[in-house]
Protein backbone atom coordinates (compact mmCIF):
# COMPACT_ATOMS: atom_id res chain seq x y z
CA UNK A 1 0.00 0.00 0.00
CA UNK A 2 2.89 2.64 0.71
CA UNK A 3 4.52 1.35 -2.48
CA UNK A 4 1.44 2.01 -4.20
CA UNK A 5 0.79 5.41 -2.53
CA UNK A 6 4.29 6.95 -3.08
CA UNK A 7 3.81 5.92 -6.48
CA UNK A 8 1.03 7.81 -6.85
CA UNK A 9 2.65 10.54 -5.11
CA UNK A 10 5.84 10.81 -7.35
CA UNK A 11 3.43 11.67 -9.96
CA UNK A 12 2.27 15.01 -8.56
CA UNK A 13 4.77 16.71 -10.39
CA UNK A 14 4.80 20.57 -10.78
CA UNK A 15 5.89 22.27 -14.13
CA UNK A 16 7.43 25.84 -14.39
CA UNK A 17 5.36 28.23 -16.02
CA UNK A 18 8.24 29.07 -18.21
CA UNK A 19 7.62 25.73 -19.65
CA UNK A 20 4.34 26.52 -20.58
CA UNK A 21 5.37 29.81 -21.85
CA UNK A 22 8.56 29.26 -23.75
CA UNK A 23 8.37 25.89 -24.99
CA UNK A 24 4.61 24.57 -25.04
CA UNK A 25 2.78 27.69 -26.52
CA UNK A 26 6.17 28.29 -29.07
CA UNK A 27 5.96 25.22 -30.38
CA UNK A 28 2.14 25.33 -31.19
CA UNK A 29 2.52 28.35 -32.77
CA UNK A 30 5.69 27.30 -34.92
CA UNK A 31 3.88 24.07 -36.25
CA UNK A 32 0.62 26.81 -37.06
CA UNK A 33 2.70 28.92 -39.20
CA UNK A 34 4.53 26.66 -40.46
CA UNK A 35 1.78 25.11 -41.95
CA UNK A 36 0.30 28.06 -43.23
CA UNK A 37 3.93 28.90 -44.84
CA UNK A 38 3.92 25.75 -46.62
CA UNK A 39 0.54 25.77 -48.18
CA UNK A 40 1.38 29.42 -49.96
CA UNK A 41 4.74 28.15 -50.74
CA UNK A 42 2.96 25.27 -52.28
CA UNK A 43 0.68 27.17 -54.16
CA UNK A 44 3.83 29.49 -55.58
CA UNK A 45 5.76 26.61 -56.65
CA UNK A 46 2.96 24.33 -58.46
CA UNK A 47 1.37 27.47 -59.78
CA UNK A 48 -2.47 27.38 -60.90
CA UNK A 49 -3.26 23.99 -61.84
CA UNK A 50 -4.34 22.61 -65.25
CA UNK A 51 -6.88 22.50 -66.64
CA UNK A 52 -9.01 19.30 -67.68
CA UNK A 53 -9.90 18.15 -71.76
CA UNK A 54 -13.94 18.16 -71.46
CA UNK A 55 -13.66 14.44 -72.34
CA UNK A 56 -12.23 14.09 -68.54
CA UNK A 57 -14.79 16.73 -67.45
CA UNK A 58 -17.89 15.09 -69.12
CA UNK A 59 -16.66 11.55 -67.95
CA UNK A 60 -16.68 12.80 -64.48
CA UNK A 61 -20.04 14.91 -64.62
CA UNK A 62 -21.78 12.22 -65.72
CA UNK A 63 -20.81 10.20 -62.44
CA UNK A 64 -21.61 13.06 -60.40
CA UNK A 65 -25.34 13.63 -61.97
CA UNK A 66 -25.43 9.62 -61.82
CA UNK A 67 -25.40 10.62 -57.60
CA UNK A 68 -27.21 13.33 -57.50
CA UNK A 69 -29.88 11.61 -58.76
CA UNK A 70 -29.84 8.47 -56.04
CA UNK A 71 -29.34 11.21 -52.91
CA UNK A 72 -32.33 12.35 -53.92
CA UNK A 73 -34.07 9.46 -54.39
CA UNK A 74 -35.96 8.89 -50.33
CA UNK A 75 -37.36 12.70 -51.01
CA UNK A 76 -37.26 13.44 -54.59
CA UNK A 77 -38.82 16.33 -56.07
CA UNK A 78 -39.07 14.88 -59.06
CA UNK A 79 -42.72 13.38 -60.42
CA UNK A 80 -42.25 9.69 -60.45
CA UNK A 81 -43.05 9.20 -64.08
CA UNK A 82 -39.50 11.98 -64.50
CA UNK A 83 -37.51 10.30 -62.05
CA UNK A 84 -38.10 6.71 -62.96
CA UNK A 85 -37.53 7.71 -67.03
CA UNK A 86 -34.25 9.65 -66.15
CA UNK A 87 -32.85 7.07 -63.54
CA UNK A 88 -33.36 4.52 -66.31
CA UNK A 89 -31.73 6.49 -69.37
CA UNK A 90 -28.97 7.46 -66.88
CA UNK A 91 -28.49 3.77 -65.70
CA UNK A 92 -28.29 2.58 -69.37
CA UNK A 93 -25.92 5.36 -70.24
CA UNK A 94 -23.39 4.12 -67.56
CA UNK A 95 -23.58 1.06 -68.53
CA UNK A 96 -22.92 2.00 -72.08
CA UNK A 97 -19.98 3.85 -71.19
CA UNK A 98 -21.42 6.75 -73.35
CA UNK A 99 -19.45 9.45 -71.28
CA UNK A 100 -16.16 7.94 -70.94
CA UNK A 101 -13.14 9.74 -72.47
CA UNK A 102 -11.79 7.54 -75.24
CA UNK A 103 -8.89 5.07 -74.30
CA UNK A 104 -5.35 6.04 -75.81
CA UNK A 105 -3.71 2.52 -77.20
CA UNK A 106 -0.43 2.32 -76.46
CA UNK A 107 2.38 -0.04 -78.04
CA UNK A 108 3.78 -2.12 -75.22
CA UNK A 109 4.27 -0.61 -71.59
CA UNK A 110 3.72 2.46 -70.69
CA UNK A 111 6.56 4.68 -70.20
CA UNK A 112 6.52 6.39 -66.69
CA UNK A 113 8.56 8.83 -67.89
CA UNK A 114 6.16 10.19 -70.26
CA UNK A 115 6.74 14.07 -70.88
CA UNK A 116 2.76 14.47 -70.55
CA UNK A 117 3.54 12.83 -66.78
CA UNK A 118 6.33 14.75 -65.95
CA UNK A 119 4.30 18.20 -64.65
CA UNK A 120 2.19 16.33 -62.52
CA UNK A 121 4.94 14.18 -61.51
CA UNK A 122 7.27 17.33 -60.34
CA UNK A 123 4.34 18.99 -58.75
CA UNK A 124 4.08 15.93 -56.30
CA UNK A 125 7.91 16.02 -55.77
CA UNK A 126 7.89 19.53 -54.76
CA UNK A 127 4.78 19.14 -52.36
CA UNK A 128 6.08 16.60 -50.70
CA UNK A 129 9.98 18.12 -50.11
CA UNK A 130 7.46 21.57 -49.01
CA UNK A 131 6.30 19.35 -46.66
CA UNK A 132 9.05 16.83 -45.31
CA UNK A 133 12.02 19.61 -45.27
CA UNK A 134 10.09 21.68 -42.44
CA UNK A 135 9.18 18.79 -40.66
CA UNK A 136 12.47 17.56 -40.62
CA UNK A 137 13.86 20.90 -39.42
CA UNK A 138 11.18 20.98 -36.55
CA UNK A 139 11.89 17.50 -35.23
CA UNK A 140 15.81 18.33 -35.22
CA UNK A 141 15.17 21.35 -33.38
CA UNK A 142 12.97 20.31 -30.46
CA UNK A 143 15.46 17.33 -30.21
CA UNK A 144 17.99 19.12 -30.07
CA UNK A 145 16.77 22.31 -27.15
CA UNK A 146 13.45 20.54 -25.63
CA UNK A 147 14.61 16.67 -25.15
CA UNK A 148 13.17 15.21 -22.03
CA UNK A 149 11.18 18.60 -21.15
CA UNK A 150 7.44 17.73 -19.94
CA UNK A 151 5.02 19.75 -21.32
CA UNK A 152 1.46 18.94 -19.89
CA UNK A 153 -0.11 16.44 -18.16
CA UNK A 154 -3.65 15.42 -20.15
CA UNK A 155 -6.59 16.28 -18.24
CA UNK A 156 -8.02 12.71 -18.75
CA UNK A 157 -7.00 8.74 -18.12
CA UNK A 158 -5.38 6.64 -20.96
CA UNK A 159 -3.93 3.30 -21.01
CA UNK A 160 -0.50 2.01 -21.50
CA UNK A 161 -0.90 1.41 -24.96
CA UNK A 162 0.03 5.28 -25.44
CA UNK A 163 3.08 5.11 -23.80
CA UNK A 164 5.02 5.10 -26.73
CA UNK A 165 3.45 8.02 -28.31
CA UNK A 166 2.93 10.47 -25.66
CA UNK A 167 6.28 9.92 -24.01
CA UNK A 168 8.83 9.20 -26.88
CA UNK A 169 11.83 11.04 -25.36
CA UNK A 170 11.71 10.37 -21.63
CA UNK A 171 13.43 7.18 -20.35
CA UNK A 172 11.07 6.90 -17.31
CA UNK A 173 9.01 3.62 -17.73
CA UNK A 174 6.65 4.52 -14.26
CA UNK A 175 5.88 8.27 -15.38
CA UNK A 176 2.00 8.14 -15.91
CA UNK A 177 0.99 7.93 -19.60
CA UNK A 178 -0.79 11.26 -19.09
CA UNK A 179 2.30 13.24 -18.84
CA UNK A 180 3.43 14.44 -22.90
CA UNK A 181 7.30 15.26 -23.72
CA UNK A 182 7.82 18.23 -25.92
CA UNK A 183 8.86 15.83 -29.24
CA UNK A 184 5.14 14.06 -28.65
CA UNK A 185 3.38 17.30 -28.55
CA UNK A 186 5.21 18.05 -31.97
CA UNK A 187 3.44 14.86 -33.33
CA UNK A 188 0.48 15.23 -31.74
CA UNK A 189 0.31 19.15 -33.50
CA UNK A 190 1.25 17.14 -36.74
CA UNK A 191 -1.60 15.26 -36.71
CA UNK A 192 -3.91 17.44 -34.23
CA UNK A 193 -4.09 20.50 -36.78
CA UNK A 194 -5.68 19.50 -39.59
CA UNK A 195 -9.21 21.36 -38.63
CA UNK A 196 -7.53 24.32 -37.77
CA UNK A 197 -5.87 24.28 -41.30
CA UNK A 198 -9.37 24.11 -42.81
CA UNK A 199 -10.68 26.59 -41.17
CA UNK A 200 -8.39 29.26 -41.88
CA UNK A 201 -7.00 27.82 -45.49
CA UNK A 202 -10.12 26.22 -46.34
CA UNK A 203 -11.12 22.84 -47.21
CA UNK A 204 -8.63 22.30 -50.25
CA UNK A 205 -5.47 23.26 -48.60
CA UNK A 206 -1.76 22.12 -49.19
CA UNK A 207 -0.93 22.69 -45.40
CA UNK A 208 -2.76 19.00 -44.67
CA UNK A 209 -2.15 16.63 -48.05
CA UNK A 210 0.49 13.88 -47.59
CA UNK A 211 1.45 15.57 -44.22
CA UNK A 212 -0.11 12.55 -41.93
CA UNK A 213 1.34 9.70 -43.93
CA UNK A 214 5.13 11.02 -43.86
CA UNK A 215 4.57 11.78 -40.11
CA UNK A 216 3.67 8.43 -39.81
CA UNK A 217 6.70 7.23 -41.82
CA UNK A 218 8.75 8.98 -39.15
CA UNK A 219 7.04 7.32 -36.36
CA UNK A 220 7.23 4.16 -37.66
CA UNK A 221 10.64 3.84 -39.12
CA UNK A 222 9.17 2.95 -42.43
CA UNK A 223 11.35 3.69 -45.69
CA UNK A 224 10.59 3.57 -49.55
CA UNK A 225 9.85 6.29 -51.83
CA UNK A 226 7.51 9.04 -51.51
CA UNK A 227 4.55 8.89 -53.65
CA UNK A 228 3.96 11.67 -56.20
CA UNK A 229 0.01 11.33 -56.18
CA UNK A 230 -3.20 9.81 -55.91
CA UNK A 231 -3.87 6.95 -58.59
CA UNK A 232 -6.36 7.74 -61.33
CA UNK A 233 -9.39 6.25 -60.32
CA UNK A 234 -10.99 4.01 -62.68
CA UNK A 235 -14.50 5.15 -63.71
CA UNK A 236 -15.54 1.72 -65.65
CA UNK A 237 -15.63 -0.01 -62.41
CA UNK A 238 -17.28 3.31 -60.84
CA UNK A 239 -19.77 3.64 -63.63
CA UNK A 240 -20.49 -0.25 -63.19
CA UNK A 241 -21.14 0.08 -59.37
CA UNK A 242 -23.60 3.33 -59.87
CA UNK A 243 -25.43 0.94 -62.33
CA UNK A 244 -25.83 -1.18 -59.11
CA UNK A 245 -26.47 1.92 -56.89
CA UNK A 246 -29.12 3.32 -58.89
CA UNK A 247 -31.34 0.39 -59.07
CA UNK A 248 -31.30 0.33 -55.13
CA UNK A 249 -32.31 3.40 -55.13
CA UNK A 250 -35.37 3.14 -57.05
CA UNK A 251 -36.94 0.66 -54.48
CA UNK A 252 -36.29 3.79 -51.78
CA UNK A 253 -38.01 6.48 -54.49
CA UNK A 254 -40.11 8.92 -52.24
CA UNK A 255 -42.36 11.54 -54.43
CA UNK A 256 -42.01 15.05 -52.08
CA UNK A 257 -45.52 15.69 -53.20
CA UNK A 258 -47.29 12.49 -51.84
CA UNK A 259 -49.71 13.18 -49.09
CA UNK A 260 -49.20 17.46 -49.40
CA UNK A 261 -52.60 17.98 -49.20
CA UNK A 262 -53.05 16.05 -46.24
CA UNK A 263 -49.66 17.58 -44.62
CA UNK A 264 -50.90 20.79 -45.09
CA UNK A 265 -55.01 20.38 -43.86
CA UNK A 266 -52.82 18.97 -40.58
CA UNK A 267 -50.21 21.68 -40.06
CA UNK A 268 -53.57 24.26 -39.92
CA UNK A 269 -55.64 21.89 -37.72
CA UNK A 270 -58.24 21.19 -40.07
CA UNK A 271 -57.73 17.31 -39.69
Amino acid sequence: MSAVMSTVREQNLYLDPSIRDWVLVPITAIMVLVGILRHYVTVLMTGSPQKQPKVAVREQRGLGRAQLLRQSAPLSPLHPEQYHALSSSTAQSLAAGEYLKPEVETDGPQNPFDPGNMDSMMDGLKKQAVMMVPNMLIMQYINVFFSGYILIKLPFPLTLGFKSLFARDIAMPDLDVRWVSALSWYFLNLFGLNGVFKLILGQENSATDARDSNAMAMLSGAGGPPTVGPAAPDFKKLYKAEVENLAISDGLYTWVGDGVEDRVLRRWGKL
